[in-house]
């Protein structure tokens, strides 16, 4: 048995009848390559089914502990059936990218069944160009975004023939432990997280009002000055924080508010090529590029919807904080940088100049903030008490208005061709998670094989127009370029 950190936990506590705690990939393949030139639910079945053990989530699920002493813990399912996790559809002729977009949409606002390991898989038939996809969700619970590409990792294969896989040894799991074992067993565990919160929260709590949403939440600025103080009168040096001198003031928008369970979904892709040549014209960083890009796209939107706001967005971005020891491990191990998008600025040049600065601040805020704050405060909650009392914070967060107007996150990946069972994947769309906290937006790209991939997830009353926004980011990408050519001539 494996038990749930803290944080890991929260993704679970945060789902209700409209909020869902998974994440996805949309993965558009090429069958042509394939043996037989198709890629059939069968043949994918297979080889997962011979890789499974590659990835422990495939086979856990949650066990919880009584009363809720404790947090969740992971345990061998043995009931595990690889046939319910794996499913197929098709869409209707003509099969364009808006029928995926729709069809994966109304998939990914389904909640994931608890009493199983908590993850799907769908193959959908019927694209345009013969083409065919594979749709995975994976509750965040288990993964972030680089333990999550690790798990998709197990059916990629860097060459069209599949790669070679050890077998996996006699699976043989045990039965569900008895719930006297998990009442002991978490109890045991609260008390030893008890005695570590003794030395990992002081560190923390100056920097609570620094977290996306925590000034909304009464009292909170005052428990973080208080906290301030006691570090640095403990430690007879200066403040144990950096102040914070940027206005993140967050505007209203169309798409912040009370979220609805329905979702819509665009995707889209641009060559990295082109980001790389903006990146070099004008010394600045994929990211930076990035953030620009999705600026543009959402000042057009809000134009569009005569909604634009007199001061910056403010967007939260997801930052993995994995030591080199601890590549390959699964969970969360993640913190949130907050930064301005200066939707406000109406010429591209100083659009451009004023994301790299507040990119630029944002890092260096974020560099002063501890790397665990998230996972220090998490375990600070009660674990009787924490579904209650996130979805109580998130409640008050959000009272006196939107903390944050959306997140946009950058995952990167390989920059070489993958295939799944030796149909080729011609891109990569990442499918996040939007809350009432979060924002009904989510921009979220990862980096594959040449290209920057973007996904697009809002809640569907928000933006009905979904489809508006990858067309944004690509001439977003062209305005950049016709900037970085004046530069060369």
């Amino acid at each position: 048995m494996k038990q749930l950190s803290a944080l890991d936990s929260q993704f679970l506590f945060v789902e209700s009848a409209t909020t869902t705690g998974h994440v996805g990939a949309l993965l558009v393949l090429d069958p042509s390559t394939a043996p037989g030139r198709e890629l059939t639910l069968d043949g994918f079945r297979a080889l997962l089914e011979e890789r499974v053990h590659l990835a422990a989530p495939l086979r856990e699920r949650l066990v919880e502990v009584p009363l809720g002493l404790g947090s969740p813990y992971w345990v061998e399912d043995p009931d595990f059936d690889i046939e319910y996790h794996t499913r197929e559809v098709a869409l209707c002729p003509p099969g364009t990218a808006e029928q995926l977009g729709e069809q994966v949409a109304r998939i990914h606002a389904r909640p994931l069944d608890r009493s199983r390991p908590l993850w799907e898989m769908y193959l959908v038939h019927g694209l345009e160009g013969g083409r065919v996809a594979l749709y995975s969700k994976v509750h965040h619970a288990a993964i972030d975004g680089i333990s999550g590409a690790e798990i998709l990792a197990t059916v990629l294969d860097v060459t069209v023939e599949p790669r070679e896989v050890e077998p996996a040894g006699a699976w043989s799991p045990a039965p569900l432990p008895d719930s006297r074992v998990l009442l002991l067993r978490g109890v045991a565990s609260s008390a030893l997280r008890a005695r570590e919160l003794v030395t990992s929260l002081p560190r923390s709590l100056p920097h609570l009002a620094d977290l996306p949403g925590a000034k909304n939440v009464p009292g909170i600025g005052l428990i973080s000055g208080i906290a301030d103080v006691l570090v640095a009168v403990a430690t007879a040096s200066d403040s144990g924080r950096l102040a914070d001198g940027r206005d993140l003031t967050v505007p209203h928008t169309p798409f912040n508010g009370t979220i609805t369970a329905h979702r819509r979904f665009s995707y889209g892709s641009v060559p990295l090529a082109d980001v790389k040549a903006v990146k070099n014209a004008f010394g600045l960083t994929v990211n930076d590029v990035v953030m620009a890009m999705a600026t543009t796209a959402l000042r057009r939107w809000l134009l569009d919807h005569d909604a634009l706001p007199t001061i910056p967005l403010v967007a939260a971005v997801p930052v993995s904080v994995r030591g080199d020891d601890e590549q390959g491990e699964l969970g969360n191990l993640l913190s949130v940088m907050l930064t301005s998008l200066p939707t406000d600025v109406a010429d591209p040049a100083e659009r451009l100049r004023a994301v790299a600065e507040a990119t630029a601040e944002a890092k260096r805020q974020f560099e002063a903030v501890p790397a665990s704050i998230l996972q220090d405060l998490s375990a600070a909650v009660p674990t009787a008490l924490s579904g209650l009392a996130t979805r109580a914070l998130f409640k008050l967060a959000t009272v006196p208005g939107p903390p944050l107007n959306l997140f946009v996150s950058n995952v990167p990946g390989p920059q070489l061709p993958l295939y799944v069972a030796g149909a080729l994947v011609e891109g990569i769309y990442p499918v996040s998670a939007v809350t009432d906290m979060t924002g009904g937006m989510n921009i979220t790209l990862f980096s594959y094989d040449g290209s920057l991939d973007f996904g697009v997830v809002v809640c569907r009353e928000m933006v009905p127009d979904v489809w508006k926004l990858i067309g944004y980011l690509a001439e977003a990408l062209d305005e950049l370029l016709a900037l970085a050519a004046q530069i060369r001539d």
